[in-house]
């Protein structure tokens, strides 16, 4: 009966995300009606000490980098910028290459080191122009900017920093670079894949006649008589992001060392920090504000007569974004707080073999919890040992373990309820009804690719 809770509590976040409903009311609703069903007792002390506490969490350290990435994201729109790298792009390559172009461009933010919920705001300025001008569905932007920021370059590519691929090390004494030819294999099937039914579904659209779309939300605002700067002026503040986030990263346990203690004339007692739990998340902030001044400076002739408008819609996106990923980060530490999620843990360490045992039971945790992070923590705190003494007992390199483990936690993760996906349907300006369809085809691509790796170990023996 647990385990029933659990599941019904899931099943009504996701239809009432997918039918429409703010995830920001139901995250809150479907968790405590099952705590309900669990103790009754339990529903206000919940509520206050695990829900709460976990979304206020997430705003506390998060909440800069969905303000400072709305921002930047607004700046180019404005700017004029993300139309001159597009009209660029289409010289070159043709208007054929569209998608191509929006998933190399989000894998190699990705990889760069900037998080997924940042390349949603800065790439989606140059999305909607793209498909715009290529009459591509707007409805298939979601699903294009998944595949680039939410698949290969989150967890396969060996060496990308996002920290589905950083939490397995801590686990088994890995580095980033774990089983490279695996991960380069896996992150190739899933590009492949991933290009192949996102050109399918473009085909099948222009077939029917469908064009880009004509009751739009949330489109880029930029002016039809701006004087279009140098495409390299233009991409110049995107690059910088991505080389200041590497930078930030290496200058700032320099500059802090490994903790430091805050203690000002007004405060009743010093404050410390622990600089590794937050290195990421300032290296990005402070990229983020490079990334701003850059386009400010570049292109403030265009931006300047609408930099107090579109700053206050960059707030309000934000907020809405940052508001809706954080009850569904809330929900997620509900639900495996509950005996239900713990019964279903418990189930899933009877499958045998010791990779596909753990490729099954990181990408289930994900999808409950609706975060390839949360899911993965959970697994690997709980059930790390065993895999590791099944590893060895089989002769499997704990790399490869490491591999599967970040592979699987980026299958289905991307459910309904999933706060990146929140975020992009968001940004975007589109509902689940509209682009989900599209976007669970590539979760399931992402989910199929970790056991075509596990195959290939066992096949060549391959690392």
């Amino acid at each position: 009966m647990s385990v029933i809770i659990a599941l019904a509590a899931l099943t009504l976040l996701m239809v009432a995300a997918y039918r429409g409903y703010s995830v920001i009311l139901f995250a809150p609703i479907a968790a405590l009606g099952a705590v309900l069903f669990t103790d009754p007792s339990a529903v206000a002390p919940v509520f206050t000490g695990v829900f709460m506490e976990k979304m206020v969490g997430f705003i506390k350290l998060y909440f800069p980098v969905f303000l400072l990435g709305a921002v930047f994201g607004k700046l180019i729109e404005l700017s004029g910028f993300s139309r001159s790298i597009v009209a660029a792009a289409i010289r070159l390559l043709g208007t054929r290459q569209a998608m191509l172009v929006i998933v190399l461009v989000c894998a190699l933010l990705t990889y760069g080191g900037v998080s997924l919920f940042v390349v949603v705001f800065a790439v989606y300025p140059f999305a909607a122009e793209m498909f715009r001008q290529s009459n591509i569905p707007k409805r298939l932007i979601p699903a294009t900017i998944a595949l680039g920021a939410f698949s290969f370059t989150m967890d396969a590519l060996p060496g990308t920093p996002q920290i589905q691929n950083i939490i397995p090390s801590t686990f088994f004494n890995t580095t980033a670079w774990a089983a490279p030819w695996l991960g380069l294999i896996g992150a190739i099937f899933v590009f492949c894949a991933g290009m192949l039914f996102l050109q399918r579904q473009r085909n099948k659209a222009q077939r029917s006649g469908e064009g880009y779309g004509t009751e739009l939300r949330n489109e880029p605002e930029t002016a039809l008589d701006i004087k279009l700067p140098n495409p390299w002026i233009a991409l110049s503040p995107l690059l910088a992001v991505g080389i200041s986030n590497l930078l930030f990263t290496q200058w700032i346990p320099q500059w802090y060392g490994k903790t430091h203690t805050l203690q000002l004339a007004g405060m009743a007692a010093p404050v410390t920090t622990e600089i590794a739990k937050l290195t990421a998340i300032w290296a990005v902030q402070a990229a983020l504000l490079v990334g701003i001044i850059m386009v400010l400076v570049f292109g403030f002739q265009a931006i300047r007569g609408k930099l107090a408008e579109g700053s206050r819609s960059a707030v309000g996106g934000s907020l809405l974004a940052a508001m809706n990923t954080a009850s569904e980060y809330g929900f997620g530490a509900v639900i495996a707080s509950l005996p239900g999620f713990l019964v279903l843990a418990d189930w899933l360490k009877s499958i045998p073999n010791p990779l596909v045992n753990e490729a099954i039971t990181v990408t289930v945790l994900a999808g409950i919890t609706g975060s390839a992070s949360g899911g993965m923590s959970i697994a690997l705190a709980a059930m790390a040992n065993n895999f590791i003494a099944a590893a060895h007992a089989a002769n499997i390199p704990l790399e490869v373990l490491h591999r599967v483990a970040a592979m699987a936690s980026g299958g289905m993760d991307t459910l309904p309820h999933n706060g990146a996906v929140i975020t992009l349907l968001a940004v975007t300006g589109l509902t689940h009804r509209e682009a989900y369809k599209d976007i669970f085809c590539i979760t399931l691509i992402k989910t199929l690719a970790v056991f075509v790796v596990i195959g290939i170990f066992y096949a060549t023996g391959i690392v």
